[in-house]
């Protein structure tokens, strides 16, 4: 019973023998197939994802055309700011890049075998994602600031110096809309600014994950790598930094106006039945704290750690500088001389001093009631800047 195994032991083995030898000249044919290719297989690639990436812009433009032109927005500005609505930076988007790299970063560990070539073509891809992201977030970026521009455009655009009382209205209502516009692109580009961070750390974290590994076995591949990402990011940081400074401009020029038409001359003066200052908020003191509460509230939401500590800094350095300037238009108490005994006692004590430049505090020496300057109004904004 034992003998007739011994032949089937016998052809089981040779089976098996004959599988690795076909195995080993199949595989030998295959890398002698492709092997002159190899060298520019990794350009394929790169065609590849660049014809993945541009279509995939053409579908996004085509859809932002379809969603503004379904919308029946009309004129120039408001269409423009639609079409940029439509037009925001997306994660998705991002993540969809990161995705290709990746299968394509798969493809590239199987035609490699060696680490230096491994890592030449894991560099070579990985810098595929790199321009991809870059340029994508950076013309994100851009277009939240042409409506930012735009809203700049507006606003110079109905700042009338003396006009008659009927187009001062209508230069007004005017001037109301453009601040909402100019409020409008504020919002959009904190959520631009915070999808670009968004996107970058995607980016971060599938390096760390995915590429660190691959590049660390050669010297050099992967702080040539963290460089050449750090220098892909630069244009989008700059875009960020011009923006958030369009940001700031739009703030300050929304106080402006707001203090400008809202504050009236009495609004600092003591009732006339006391002497006692009234620290009551002032109609422009409550709207231009209302529309600080609104703007950074998004800020809050968009901008972390350095980034936000940084901008509302120079936000509040300059909220500081323009209200010390609105307040001194009303630093002078009408109740206390008349301007000629004001005049003369500026101009003398100010020649004593040896013309020391004092007329530009002199409000300090005699303006006793008018120092007290709705402080409520300065902590609600200390609350949001500081």
């Amino acid at each position: 019973m034992v003998a007739p195994l011994v032949p089937l032991y016998l052809i089981m083995i040779l089976v098996f023998v004959h599988y690795d030898v076909v195995f080993l000249l199949g595989t030998g044919l295959t890398e002698s197939l492709f092997l002159p290719h190899k060298d520019v297989y990794i350009e394929y690639e790169q065609a590849s994802l660049r014809q993945l990436y541009k279509a995939k812009m053409e579908e996004l433009r085509a859809e932002g055309q379809q969603s503004s032109e379904s919308s029946g927005t009309i004129g120039r500005s408001k269409g423009a700011a639609m079409a940029s609505s439509h037009q925001q930076i997306s994660v998705t988007v991002v993540t969809e890049f990161v995705r290709w790299n990746e299968e394509a970063i798969s493809r590239c560990t199987l035609f490699s075998s060696q680490p230096a070539a491994i890592a030449a073509n894991v560099r070579a891809v990985f810098t595929c994602l790199l321009d991809q992201v870059s340029i994508y977030i950076t013309e994100g970026l851009e277009r939240a600031r042409d409506s930012l521009t735009e809203a700049a455009a507006l606003r110079e655009r109905f700042v009338l110096p003396s006009v008659s009382r009927r187009v001062a209205a209508a230069a007004a209502s005017a001037a109301e809309a453009a601040a909402a516009a100019g409020e409008s692109s504020f919002r959009s580009f904190m959520v631009s600014v915070q999808r670009c961070g968004s996107s970058v750390a995607i980016v971060q974290q599938y390096f760390a994950n995915s590429i660190s590994r691959l590049l660390l076995p050669v010297d050099g591949a992967h702080a040539s790598s963290c460089e050449e990402m750090a220098t892909a990011m630069s244009s989008a940081e700059g875009a960020a930094y011009k923006g958030l400074q369009q940001c700031i401009e739009t703030v300050m020029a929304e106080v402006e106006r707001v203090l400008s038409t809202e504050q009236k001359v009495a609004d600092y003066r003591s009732p006339d039945d006391s002497i006692v200052p009234d620290h009551r908020p002032t109609q422009a003191c409550s709207k231009v704290v209302a529309y600080l509460s609104r703007v950074l509230e998004s800020a809050f939401t968009a901008l972390e750690g350095l980034n936000k500590q940084a901008f509302l800094t120079e936000l509040g350095n300059r909220l500081h500088k323009g209200l010390l300037n609105h307040w001194q238009k009303f630093t002078f108490n009408a109740r206390m001389m008349d301007k000629a005994v004001m005049r003369g006692f500026i101009k003398g004590f100010d020649a004593a001093v040896g013309g020391a430049g004092i007329l530009s505090v002199s409000h300090l020496l005699f303006a006793d009631d008018s120092l007290d300057f709705r402080w409520d109004m300065a902590d609600g904004i200390k609350k949001f800047i500081w």
